[in-house]
């Protein structure tokens, strides 16, 4: 799944959820750049990770910084649901 496709799920996804309330491919866009960055602008992700904090999100996992590289570990709830245990 390249960005494109990602932000067009998630802004069709978020807009069903949200009771009547639209989110646009370009909102979600904005959003994914301000977390993960683009090659001008780190993100807040990536200042985090370079001051040496994990960023935690909940279940679905934690991005940490491992010797000047990002690494990721799945959480419990994303782990659970690739291995089809969930429910």
């Amino acid at each position: 799944m390249d960005k494109t496709h990602l932000i067009d799920i998630t802004a069709r996804r978020a807009s069903e959820s949200a009771g009547g309330r639209e989110l646009t491919p370009g909102d979600v866009g904005r959003v994914l750049e301000t977390l993960f960055g683009t090659v001008e602008h780190p993100g807040t992700v990536a200042e985090a990770l370079k001051s040496d904090e994990t960023v935690a999100l909940g279940s679905f996992g934690s991005f940490h910084s491992d010797g000047g590289t990002a690494a990721f570990r799945p959480g419990k709830a994303l782990s659970e649901y690739l291995h089809d245990e969930v429910g």
